[in-house]
């Protein structure tokens, strides 16, 4: 099948360099100067240096040449450009599947992808999320990694799950859209966290007790949200969360880790040079917590810490000092 892949960031990159393997690959980027690099070199310098491209991928700078004939759409933007590549699509008068493949909740709207789907393709999109506990350094080396196909239209979760599917990159598939969702972009914001508490240096037990506790928040707003309860135990709930405060390779880590050792979250951001989508998402998602009264007390530090000044220990201690109760 013909493969249209959104956006050629690093994780954009990746799938498409394994994805190429079975299927014809056309990597869109809206920069000219990426584009033109890319093509030149076969490979994504600024992003993901180091993977030279398949020969079967495809580079493309005007999006409908991307999207003509293809199979399926794979969004791959950041949260903050997902609706504009949407938007686009619908004026281009785009008739594919679309999977995205972006973890955040909209900012200023606090809407998670499959709403910015409905309002901008209407309802009956034929549509999904690609989701798991994935870093694209790997994928990209075609070292085994298991991800999650969403979908409502559970034939099409199904159906599309086998055509991603290689022996390397394991795709299941799930009727949970929004347990998905909410699991993929809260587990941004434990990162943080994690990442401040191994910078304060407080250690493996203080990490494994916040990835727990993460857990239990994103179980909660999840539910309430309308996810269902084993979502949370599975790729993009528990093994998404462990990844993304454990790994070295995680970018929300990197930010709390640099955070606790004094750091501008500015200058942390323009050092990263990638989105940190834990930073974006970490306020909607307590202004969503705050309006369905739901109890997130480890985004309410992390919204603390990086948006009102405080400072990193004062926050962690803040956690610390909390009243005992049940654990459930």
């Amino acid at each position: 099948m013909k493969i249209a892949i959104l956006g050629a960031g690093a994780w954009g990159t990746a799938l498409a360099i394994s994805l190429a393997a079975r299927h014809e690959v056309h990597l869109w980027t809206r920069n000219p100067a990426q584009c033109a690099e890319m093509s030149e070199e076969r490979a994504n310098r600024r992003y993901l240096p180091g993977f030279p491209f398949p020969d079967a991928q495809r580079i493309e700078l005007k999006l409908e040449l991307a999207l003509d004939q293809a199979d399926l759409a794979l969004a791959v933007v950041p949260t903050a450009g997902f609706r504009q590549v949407v938007r686009q699509m619908a004026e281009l008068g785009a008739k594919m599947p679309l999977v995205w493949a972006c973890k955040g909740f909209e900012v200023g709207t606090a809407k998670l992808p499959h709403q910015v789907v409905a309002e901008e393709l209407g309802g009956k999109a034929q549509c999904g999320a690609l989701y798991g506990p994935s870093f694209a350094q790997e994928v990209a080396q075609g070292l085994p990694t298991a991800l999650t196909l969403a979908s409502r239209d559970e034939p099409f979760a199904h159906a599309m799950a086998l055509e991603l599917h290689s022996p390397r990159l394991r795709v299941y598939s799930s009727p949970d859209v929004v347990g998905v969702e909410v699991g993929g972009a809260v587990k941004n914001v434990m990162a943080i966290a994690a990442g401040i508490s191994d910078g304060m240096g407080y250690g493996y037990n203080a990490r494994a007790a916040l990835i727990t506790r993460g857990l239990a928040e994103i179980g909660r707003l999840g539910v309430a949200m309308g996810g269902r309860p084993e979502t949370f135990m599975g790729l993009t709930g528990a093994g998404d969360l462990i990844l993304t405060c454990t790994g070295d390779l995680s970018r929300n880590r990197t930010v709390g880790l640099r955070l606790a050792q004094g750091q501008k979250l500015e200058a942390i951001l323009a050092e990263l040079g990638h989105i940190a989508e834990g930073v974006h998402s970490a306020r909607e998602v307590l202004r969503l917590a705050e309006s369905m009264n739901v109890e997130m007390p480890i985004t309410h530090a992390v919204c603390q810490v990086l948006f009102e000044g405080m400072p990193p220990g004062m926050a962690v201690e803040g956690l610390l000092s909390r009243e005992p109760k049940s654990e459930n």
